[in-house]
């Protein structure tokens, strides 16, 4: 899927697509991982020290195949650049902390962007809803039909993203 999302890019059939690696209530194990359990039910973990192993494994093996996707698109040539150069790639997940349900402090990362924003950069917010980011980078893309979307407060006036 990865690789066809990078072809559809390089043949301009679309600029914009959103990819889940593991939908969440998907009863999809990872044997090669060695692990034999769903991704769901693994990550409520109940600190259980195996359970929290093998919810490293699996986070691993999607980051992996993450960096797999944003090599082939730098290694793809596209107008002045690379692919990469030309779209914006939101990584990250839907909680902080899948036991508790915790969706404040959710890890985000933004990558390549068409210098839509200043990179090489750890940013943090406190108190800050992750819907801000979306409406942020929203109107960056140029859809101003929102000023506010789910919980946000609004733009972040104060991210530098270009």
């Amino acid at each position: 899927m990865l690789d066809l999302q990078v072809l559809a890019y390089q043949s301009d059939l679309t600029r914009v697509t959103t990819f889940m690696f593991g939908r969440e209530l998907s009863g999809r194990s990872y044997p090669e991982l060695g692990v034999n359990d769903a991704h769901h039910p693994t990550s409520h973990h109940q600190n259980d020290p195996v359970k929290l192993a093998n919810l490293t494994k699996i986070n691993a093996f999607h980051i992996k195949l993450f960096a797999y996707y944003v090599d082939r698109l730098k290694a793809t040539p596209d107008g002045d650049g690379s692919l990469l150069d030309h779209v914006l790639l939101m990584y990250g997940a839907g909680m902080s902390d899948s036991q508790q349900h915790a969706y404040v402090n959710v890890p985000v990362m933004l990558l390549g962007g068409a210098d839509l924003f200043k990179g090489g950069r750890h940013v943090t917010y406190a108190d800050t809803p992750l819907a801000n980011l979306h409406v942020t980078l929203l109107s960056k893309l140029g859809v101003r039909a929102v000023d506010k979307m789910g919980d946000s407060t609004g733009q972040l006036d104060y991210l530098s993203l270009g």
